[in-house]
């Protein structure tokens, strides 16, 4: 959807994904295909290596140059992908803190939840800052101890220190939605297509180039369960079987931050046969109001229409 509505109006595409930023990683998270980049300029994508530190204020501090630059052209910034909090951080325009990674500190930390539990390290955000510990999930021990981090750095509460500037100027938020148990089948499509394609080949090149699968953006679901296949610790069905249950739970934490009661998201039918002249009908009358130069925020389900989409493999 975003290729097609940059080649429309004229549009350059910011990815707002946390996984598609990594190198190396092309099937696992369905980036782009070369195909579809040539048909629109990408960017933030293929910026880092998979062990390398990405997150709220790091992308901030590239997506917000990137839309400028992007307007200072006169054309079109369309942000697109499912991380969410990447999304409304850069609509809503927070203003989010750098205090600079600590790797001693993130090591004793993530040793500690592997020896005492993921629940001990939300427990001292919780005595620390119950808003911020209630706003993360316990098992998400990065962002609990990135929490602690901000902490450690800036003696400051985690939820005050980051703030608000300039929101993006009366954004069109387009949402992709469709019936659950619809969307939990293409998902699992997708997860047999980017198995055909050469996933495990993927997860076995990162492996020799020594990185370790279920670490970092490489706990992403498909990266950790066939790495435990190639450790003998899961047969390869139960691995793709475990990759498109993880899949389903993303989608529901992704429901989360886009929530279909949220007036800010204009949602669409991704399934309805007329989805591609909907999503053109409303840019024309977003631009139509606001002009050529604001900003449209794209956030998709799991799968697009494959009418949209020829490649049933991709989507995000």
């Amino acid at each position: 959807m975003a290729v097609d509505l940059a080649g429309r109006f004229d549009g350059e595409i910011i990815g707002a994904d946390s996984r598609q930023v990594y190198r190396h990683m092309d099937i696992g998270t369905a980036k782009p295909t070369a195909t579809e980049r040539s048909q629109a300029p990408h960017h933030l994508l293929d910026i880092l290596d998979p062990d390398q530190n990405f997150d709220v204020a790091t992308f901030l501090s590239m997506a917000r140059p990137a839309a400028e630059d992007i307007r200072s052209r006169d054309r079109l910034p369309i942000v697109a992908g499912g991380t969410g909090q990447y999304i409304w951080a850069l609509h809503d325009g927070w203003e989010v803190p750098q205090p600079p990674p600590n790797p001693e500190f993130r090591e004793a930390k993530t040793r500690e939840a592997e020896q005492k539990g993921a629940a001990v390290l939300h427990e001292e955000l919780k005595a620390i800052d119950p808003q911020r510990a209630s706003q993360i999930h316990p098992h998400n021990v990065r962002r609990v101890i990135r929490a602690l981090e901000i902490h450690n750095a800036t003696k400051r509460l985690p939820s005050q220190v980051a703030g608000r500037s300039k929101a993006e100027p009366d954004a069109l938020v387009l949402g992709l939605t469709m019936d659950r148990q619809q969307l939990y089948g293409r998902i699992d499509h997708r997860v047999d297509t980017m198995m055909s394609e050469g996933f495990l080949d993927e997860v076995k090149r990162l492996l020799e180039m020594g990185f370790t699968m279920g670490k970092g953006p490489l706990s992403s679901p498909g990266y950790r369960e066939l790495g435990l296949y190639l450790d003998g610790e899961l047969t390869l069905e139960e691995a793709v079987q475990r990759t498109k249950s993880q899949t389903h739970r993303l989608v529901r934490r992704q429901y989360s931050w886009f929530k279909q009661t949220d007036p800010r998201i204009e949602w669409l039918d991704a399934a309805g046969p007329d989805l591609r002249q909907q999503a053109y009908d409303r840019v024309v009358r977003y631009l139509a109001v606001n002009g050529a130069c604001d900003t449209i925020a794209l956030e998709p389900s799991e799968e697009p229409n494959d009418e949209i989409y020829k490649d049933a493999g991709r989507g995000q």
